[in-house]
């Protein structure tokens, strides 16, 4: 253990040094500045926040209503609303290392450090920050009313998932401020993060923020898992579920199983920076090799974890915005399976350059291609629904389209790099950065902005701005293209990936070329956050308050928009696949139910908050090594638990006469309104009922 004499018991290890401004003091270079700058505005605009909030009076709505709730839904626009906020950040950073490459022949306004230091942030903040709590977030809202639940089977439990994210989140965004972040890569590669190597505090901050979250995620995990097992409406078999649930319960498995690998990993690792257990180095015993299959034995498993929740995404875009079954619902189910399985078969294609014998690499490169079946299988399905469908080119659409055209490029990347002499060939160059972001972005974040677009006026009751959405779609579509593409060619030209400058001149255009396209990707980001505002300004022309502005075929459009605190006023009985259209083809969507009962919810606690707090202290703590602070915070975890566990009363009833009087508000709203077709969707005729029409 570090027994440096400039320790103090009350601070650790943080000195004036720590701190980015007094960096920029001490050294007045434009690397330092931009360092500075990051934390500046961290710091402006958390006091920009705190400030609106108390001007607005929102800290008792914000107290009781969200912080506390234990309400899925709720928890859900938290987890996307932090994901917004991260990703603003990971794109920002990923324009500067854009930029210093467009600039960086023989040089750059970047120091090597600080690159390294770029390049794992993004990296981990747009991997476990952006796309996994975004995904968390729509799995949360969407997943319970697809399958007429009232909620998680844990609703507490959900607080608490949601504290770790946000606790580790919070960490990396304090990184920016004070100290550094780790150089070691977003997989946290040893020697890179072993205390030799790097012994100051950047190591230890990606260790703890990715190790807390990573334990939400598996928490959220089982919570998913047993939901579906347990909490599905009356008559919802498993081959009546949705796609998009069917992905979701493929996604628990994987969150079930693949992230405590990530969670030993990073255990073990931080034994080896705070005790000398020598489990990751040279020397007593220990072995690097150790710690790369620990990581991609989460890490591959992740790729699918982040992608086939977008693959149920796409499946419920397709059929709704086709106005059709999804075609070939059982090869779909059972694609996603396949994927689910090969996604544990896979994971040593990402280092077949590291000295296992020929049949290794033989299988692990055969079951990498195989995985590539299941996939085209679902592209094929999709593009069958979609075949004399009356398609509605909005923007969920668009995204769609997009995915088409850039995921399949990634895919057939991907078969490439499943060989493992062409792997071997461009090994640690940026064609591997290409094929990454090719999959990730049209995969998973077109996929994610398009639930957004899609799912939105079932969250707040009114539809986003169709123009500016469409402009997003666009800038984001054409900003990938030019961005990333372009880097398969300077791969294959030899280019190093994570490398800060280089020296062939050749690379300079098309690398300019890729700064156009971070341009565009920063214009989309722009766009999408005007699209929102322009919304919420513009909300009393969009409102779809009946629930069903897309003429929907999955129960959770069977509800008013926003839905009641409890989902259902009686829990709806399913007699088939695509439970709600059927129910509107039959004629019995809005009937009067028979009678009503008492609903009991879960109360809220204020346990997610003090976790959050606890746990990001005992992050900082650590990574500080104040060590009396982190006994402290680590002892609030187990006491809580405690302390809660004497309270009895934690539910509480809403009657039944008070469900009674809104569901029939509702139904008498919907009785004065005529239903719109297709051709009227965006327009302010549409208060969210969508007239029957005939099957195609």
């Amino acid at each position: 253990m570090n027994t440096d004499d400039s320790w103090h018991w009350l601070t650790g290890r943080i000195s004036p040094e720590s701190f980015q401004l007094f960096r920029v003091i001490e050294n007045p270079s434009v690397n330092e500045m931009i360092a500075a700058a990051a934390g500046a505005i961290l710091i402006i605009g958390l006091v920009v926040v705190v400030s609106l909030i108390t001007y607005y009076r929102w800290w008792r709505t914000l107290w009781f209503e969200w912080l506390t709730s234990t309400d899925h839904k709720r928890i859900g626009i938290m987890y996307i609303v932090l994901s917004l906020v991260m990703l603003t950040r990971g794109v920002i950073e990923g324009f500067i290392m854009i930029a210093q490459h467009a600039l960086g022949l023989d040089g750059g306004f970047l120091a090597g450090n600080h690159f390294a230091q770029l390049f794992t942030t993004h990296g981990t903040i747009m991997i476990f920050f952006v796309a996994m709590p975004f995904i968390a977030g729509v799995i949360n809202y969407v997943m319970p009313l697809q399958i007429g639940a009232r909620d998680v089977s844990f609703p507490v439990l959900n607080q608490i998932s949601l504290a770790l994210t946000a606790a580790g989140a919070t960490l990396v965004m304090i990184s920016l401020a004070v100290g550094d972040y780790s150089t070691g890569g977003w997989q946290g590669t040893p020697p890179y993060t072993g205390r030799a190597f790097n012994p100051g505090p950047g190591p230890d901050y990606w260790i703890w923020s990715v190790g807390i979250a990573g334990i939400g995620t598996t928490l959220s995990g089982i919570n998913f898992a047993v939901t579906i097992y347990k909490e599905r409406a009356p008559g919802m078999g498993l081959f009546r579920m949705p796609l998009f649930t069917w992905t979701v319960l493929c996604t628990a498995i994987i969150m079930i199983f693949a992230m405590p690998p990530l969670t030993v990993a990073t255990a073990t690792l931080a034994l080896d920076r705070y005790l000398d257990f020598h489990f990751f180095t040279n020397d007593l015993g220990g072995n690097m090799m150790n710690y790369i299959n620990l990581f991609w034995l989460f890490g591959h498993p992740e790729v699918y974890l982040l992608v086939l929740p977008a693959y149920g995404i796409y499946s419920e875009i397709v059929a709704t915005f086709s106005g059709k079954r999804l075609y070939g619902y059982a090869s779909l189910v059972y694609a996603t399976m396949v994927i689910a399985v090969l996604s544990f078969a896979v994971w040593l294609h990402h280092f077949f350059t590291m000295g296992q014998s020929p049949n290794v690499n033989i299988a692990f490169g055969i079951a990498s291609m195989l995985i590539a079946v299941p996939t085209g299988v679902k592209i094929y399905d999709w593009i069958a629904t979609m075949f004399r469908g009356r398609i509605r080119f909005t923007v969920p659409v668009i995204y769609l389209t997009g995915f088409f055209m850039l995921f399949t490029i990634g895919g057939v990347t991907g078969v490439m790099l499943a060989n493992p002499t062409i792997s071997f060939q461009v090994h640690n160059t940026l064609f591997l950065v290409a094929h990454f972001h090719n999959v990730i972005i049209p995969g998973v974040l077109f996929g994610l902005l398009a639930a957004l677009n899609y799912w939105f006026p079932k969250v707040f009751g009114y539809r986003l701005n169709e123009k500016w959405g469409r402009a997003a779609a666009l800038l984001w579509i054409a900003g990938f293209a030019f961005t990333f593409l372009p880097l398969y060619v300077v791969g294959l030209m030899g280019m190093p990936r994570r490398s800060v400058t280089y020296t062939d001149p050749l690379f300079e255009p098309v690398f300019m070329v890729s700064l156009v396209g971070g341009t565009l990707i920063f214009a989309a980001l722009l766009t999408l956050l005007v699209q929102l505002w322009v919304s919420v300004r513009d909300r009393a022309q969009t409102r779809v308050p009946l629930g069903d502005p897309w003429n929907g075929r999955t129960l959770e459009w069977s509800t008013p928009s926003p839905p009641p605190e409890y989902n259902f006023a009686v829990l709806p009985r399913v007699t088939a696949r695509d439970g709600f259209a059927e129910l509107k083809s039959t004629g019995r969507a809005y009937l009067h139910p028979d009678h009503y009962e008492d609903i009991a919810v879960p109360r809220n606690t204020p346990i997610g908050m003090i976790y959050m707090i606890a746990l990001t202290i005992l992050g900082m703590a650590l990574t500080w090594y104040i060590w009396w602070l982190v006994v402290l915070s680590a002892a609030v975890l187990p006491l809580v638990l405690i302390v809660r566990s004497f309270f009895s009363d934690q539910e509480r009833v809403i009657p039944a006469a008070e469900v009674e009087r809104e569901h029939r508000d509702w139904l008498d709203a919907i009785g004065r309104v005529q239903g719109i077709t297709r051709d009227r969707e965006t327009t302010s005729d549409n208060l969210g009922l969508a007239a029957m029409e005939p099957a195609p």
